[in-house]
């Protein structure tokens, strides 16, 4: 026998029983043992159908969630790396904020400008510029981009690397691990660039990621070029 306090707890409250999913299922268990293995309960089937489409259902929920946030946080990071894009008023305090602060930011590990000239890169003027900036020969950025095949240039390309000789990244080019390439346009008349970030974990960038947010900072990027290169 129930003992009746907790008789008249149940019968007060019956709905509390129905939100408890164990106690519920406990009781079905219960019930289908008296009713013994010749009979088959539907609706005890069609229970754990259902239970199994709500926990389905609150794992897409978590997981929708969970990409909201992320991208959120992601447009938070673009943005607050735009305005430290916009604050320098000289182009060497540029690239030092390219290098530093922006980095900083994205969470990269390296920052490359590549931008292609027949100016020899030895030169004084570029050399004290500093590393963020990769001077390369015409054709440089496309041969890089495609890595030497014959397809069509993405403006935005998210891929994992293989540790190369020094180059591109320098004495880091060990650690490297993956990369976004973002193709740059400085207007007619002038070779095209590319920004280069680089991490150290193989899975920030990838294929498989989207790209619309490093495609809206790379316009913003590019603009800002085109007025430091006029």
């Amino acid at each position: 026998m129930i003992d009746q306090d907790l008789r008249d707890r149940i019968l007060a409250e019956p709905e509390v029983l129905l939100e408890d999913r164990d106690v519920m299922n406990a009781l079905i268990g219960a019930n289908e043992r008296l009713m013994g293995s010749n009979i088959v309960d539907l609706r005890g089937i069609a229970m754990e159908r259902l239970e199994g489409r709500l926990d389905r259902l609150e794992d897409t929920h978590r997981t929708v969630i969970a990409a909201a946030y992320e991208n959120l946080a992601g447009t938070n990071q673009v943005h607050r790396a735009i305005m430290q894009l916009l604050d320098p008023l000289s182009f060497e305090d540029f690239l030092k904020t390219m290098a530093s602060d922006v980095a900083a930011t994205l969470r990269v590990d390296c920052v490359r400008l590549v931008l292609e000239s027949v100016q020899d890169a030895e030169e004084p003027s570029l050399r004290k510029l500093g590393d963020v900036l990769y001077v390369a020969e015409p054709g440089f950025v496309a041969d890089y981009i495609s890595a030497g095949r014959n397809v069509p240039l993405r403006p935005v390309v998210l891929r994992q690397v293989q540790p190369k000789p020094e180059g591109l990244y320098g004495e880091r080019a060990d650690f490297i691990r993956s990369e976004a390439l973002m193709k740059l346009d400085f207007g007619k008349g002038r070779l095209p660039g590319m920004l280069v970030m680089g991490a150290e974990d193989p899975h920030q960038f990838k294929a498989t990621h989207g790209t619309d947010l490093l495609a809206f900072f790379a316009g913003v990027f590019e603009r800002t070029m085109r007025r430091w290169l006029s």
